[in-house]
């Protein structure tokens, strides 16, 4: 019995001793509540987003929608990969003017491996998903970025801002996919005098931006990737003359860009609208051709253009290949192309269609235009129903150009025209106006000029060429 008494009091030791050992602390007051977002449209959540960012990296929104009154600065040296993700129900509600989020890096290096310092790894791939945001203040941006790392956008909404997706300074390997942005008073996509290789934008709505949709202004640009996207309507009669794509190399270099698989139409109504605009007059500093540059490494290829004054602008540009693209609806002119070189227009289809030659459509000119041009190739084109211009394809003060395997058809004017071109070959083409009342237009007209070749033409209602010409060559009419 005794034993017994011994083991329920050491029992009863141990219990207490446990107690004072296990009991709950007590609270030092010290320690802040972890801080909730509210979605609510009210709430002001920027300290609490702040906040959350410093305890983890990633920022998971629920459903709701979340205000700030001041831009989210993330500074990615000090807080390592971050990012904003969402499954399309969250809203983030910029009140405040700047960008509702700002990424920061310190990459200075490029996007070879060796140039990529070791805290830039802990900075890596800035990311913005499934997100919507939305732009409260007159000068409210979206995302604003310099000096990241692989940053990703992805699956976002971007409306009502000023600007959507800013890129400044210096940036390296950006990717832009699946997003829409829409509706916005600045621009889309805004390469800003930015130093920056690599960037994607693919698969993406980029609509109804007054300033332009993606716009490339001055800095160093190099490979552009845009591909299987719908950009539209990013022009306004209340701002100066942009265009759906502008590549703008004034005061920097823009080069090395591919425009592949997209519909890029509409705003026809802006002063100046178009939707590839490409001045290429820039500053690359080059050993062996110092000051002003021509710029370019451009291919357009498998797009389709419409409903703007002009569809293809280039201006001062070098190395421009155009091919397998459908032009419609270009109120001024489907292609013009001044003071520019190695210019290769392959086949494309710029044709007058019936089923869009209604309303003040029928004043669309749809005419191609080169002046003051060298070196260019234009080989299988299909042109179709130019009004309103003397000349559906007027080719002045131009040199070295090839011309061969066009369709030139059904157009009000003279079918080709040109005016002072030297050393240049026009061959193989087939050019005939069978409209009613077309007899008194010539298919072609040639004015001044020297040392040109037209050869294997078949062409009707007459032409105008020079006795050394060769009219004889080969030519049918």
């Amino acid at each position: 019995m005794r034993n017994y008494t011994l083991i329920a009091s050491a029992i009863v030791v141990i219990a207490v001793a446990s107690w004072f050992v296990l009991r709950p602390m007590p609270t030092t007051g010290k320690e802040a509540p972890s801080p909730t977002l509210v979605g609510d449209g009210t709430t002001d959540n920027t300290d609490a987003i702040r906040q959350l960012l410093q305890k983890d990296g990633t920022l998971a929104f629920p459903r709701g929608v979340f205000r700030i009154t001041e831009t989210i600065v993330v500074d990615l040296d000090k807080l390592g990969p971050v990012a904003f993700v969402a499954s399309g129900n969250a809203s983030l509600r910029m009140d405040g003017p700047g960008p509702a989020i700002k990424f920061i890096g310190t990459h200075a290096g490029t996007a070879a491996p060796k140039s990529v310092l070791p805290n830039v790894w802990k900075q890596r791939t800035p990311t913005v998903a499934g997100l919507e945001i939305v732009g409260n203040h007159a000068e409210a941006d979206a995302i604003e970025a310099e000096g990241t790392m692989q940053l990703t956008v992805e699956r976002v909404t971007i409306r009502e801002c000023r600007h959507g997706i800013h890129l400044v300074k210096r940036n390296r390997n950006v990717l832009i996919s699946a997003c829409h942005i829409y509706n916005n008073r600045g621009i889309g996509v805004y390469l800003d005098h930015v130093n920056l290789h690599q960037t994607n934008i693919v698969g993406s709505h980029i609509s109804y931006c007054k300033q332009g949709g993606v716009v490339s202004v001055g800095g160093e640009v190099r490979n552009v990737h845009i591909s299987g996207c719908d950009i539209e309507g990013n022009m306004s009669s209340d701002n100066k003359p942009t265009a759906n794509v502008l590549l703008d190399s004034t005061g920097g270099s823009i080069a090395e860009v591919a425009i592949t698989g997209c519909t890029i139409q509409h705003e026809s109504p802006s002063p100046g609208s178009a939707n590839v605009r490409i001045l290429g007059e820039g500053v690359g500093a080059l050993k062996n051709a110092p000051g002003k540059t021509k710029e370019g490494h451009v291919t357009i290829t498998g797009n389709v253009f419409s409903d703007v004054k002009v569809n293809v602008d280039i201006e001062a540009a070098r190395g421009v290949t155009i091919t397998g693209n459908t032009f419609w609806m270009g109120y001024e002119h489907n292609l013009r192309v001044v003071n520019s070189e190695h210019i290769v227009v392959g086949p494309n289809d710029f044709q007058r269609n019936p089923r869009y030659d209604y309303g003040n459509a029928t004043t669309t000119t749809n005419a191609i235009l080169f002046r003051d041009c060298k070196d260019c190739t234009l080989t299988g084109l299909h042109v179709h129903g130019v009004r309103g211009l003397p000349a559906a394809i007027a080719i002045e003060k131009c040199s070295r150009f090839n011309v061969t395997n066009c369709s030139i058809l059904d157009c009000e004017g003279t079918s080709l025209s040109l005016k002072e071109l030297t050393n240049s070959r026009v061959s193989d083409c087939l050019i005939r106006n069978d409209m009613i009342g077309a007899k008194g237009v010539k298919s072609i007209v040639v004015e001044g000029g020297s040392g040109n070749v037209f050869a294997n033409n078949v062409f009707a209602n007459g032409a105008t060429l020079p006795k050394e010409a060769g009219v004889n060559s080969g030519n049918v009419e």
